[in-house]
């Protein structure tokens, strides 16, 4: 069994780490620390997993995560590039959720992040965990750095293109919406029910953190660099991402059938058939990402529809499929749950 260790157990994508880790068949949850609850049981905040774990949370002071094999950083960003480098040097194996690892540029992830990095040389060392690109760099990798949500669903679905150079890779859209839980478990306005429910807006627009890390991960399936314009937008739902992407045709093919050709052994991505609307609800609760590819009016744009779930593939389910890799297990193993209807 992996001794498995969760750091921050008690926002969004930890919980959600809990769930999916909870039915994993080959792992252990030894230890989730939160700092402000240490001491609560688990299934106290949590009900839902009331019989399924009976841990407590832990001072992240005192735990012992250096007896686990793999450690989940389920925190804000800032918070694993101080503590990983001492469990990366007592050999644990370390998957982060938040963005302390993404860039590789230090100094535009600074600016980004408004903070100077703890530890710059583990970001050299760091592989981007997006299987569907990077999967044999993943099952070596000591330390893990999960994509983002938006990054997800706009690299998968921009990806196929990108890779065999079909597109202008200088006017490229991304406009994306996601569910309120992407903006964590925290008080905060934006998100209060009075203030997001019924409402629809974008943010962002002059730049958003995440558009580093797209244009990082395009411009390196593409060899060299691109421009991406890409604009976010908050909905009321509580899950999920809705990607509508846009790029100018350069070359002609079959581009169903590039999709369908590129993904065809992925587990968790799913080209849906010509015509297809791809929706949110699709997606809820599943580690899957659901992509539709148009060209409205037979004309030279091509628009790609891609949906993820964000707590799960966006964050928590993904770093489970990253788990997975690293350790040599089915990449399927706990994560073939359908999604949720209604």
């Amino acid at each position: 069994m992996i001794q498995v260790g969760i750091v921050g157990g008690t926002g969004y994508t930890g919980v959600e780490l809990l769930r999916l880790l909870a039915q994993h068949s080959e792992v252990e949850i030894t230890t989730i620390t939160s700092r402000g609850d240490a001491g609560t049981p688990v299934a106290s905040m949590f009900p839902s997993l009331r019989r399924r774990l009976k841990l407590k949370f832990e001072d992240p002071a005192t735990a012992n995560l250096k007896a686990c094999d793999v450690v989940f950083f389920a925190t804000p960003n800032g918070i694993a590039m101080q503590q990983a480098p001492a469990l990366l040097d007592a050999g644990v194996r370390v998957i982060d959720l938040a963005a302390d690892f993404r860039i590789k540029n230090v100094a535009e992830w600074e600016h980004w992040y408004g903070m100077p990095h703890a530890c710059p040389e583990w970001v050299a060392k760091a592989v981007y965990g997006l299987p569907e690109h990077n999967r044999a760099a993943i099952r070596n990798a000591r330390l893990v750095a999960n994509p983002g949500c938006y990054p997800t669903a706009v690299q998968l679905g921009f990806m196929p293109l990108i890779e065999a150079g079909l597109i202008d890779k200088n006017h490229l859209v991304a406009d994306a919406k996601s569910g309120v839980s992407g903006a964590g478990r925290k008080a905060e306005l934006a998100a209060l029910f009075a203030e997001a429910a019924d409402n629809f807006k974008a943010y962002g627009v002059p730049g958003h953190r995440h558009l580093p890390e797209i244009r990082q991960g395009l411009s390196i399936m593409a060899g060299g660099s691109v421009e991406l314009t890409f604009v976010p937008h908050l909905t009321p739902l509580i899950r999920g991402i809705h990607a509508t992407l846009y790029g100018r045709i350069t070359h002609e093919t079959d581009f169903q059938d590039l999709y369908e050709t590129r993904y065809d052994s992925e587990p968790f991505v799913d080209v849906m058939p010509e015509g297809s609307h791809p929706d949110t609800r699709s997606v809820r609760a599943a580690n899957t990402c659901r992509i539709a590819v148009h060209r409205p009016q037979k004309g030279n744009v091509l628009v790609i529809l891609s949906v993820i779930d964000n707590l799960v593939k966006g964050a928590a389910g993904q770093a489970v499929q990253n788990m997975n890799i690293m350790f040599g297990l089915k990449e399927t193993e706990g994560l073939f749950q359908l999604a949720v209807l209604p």
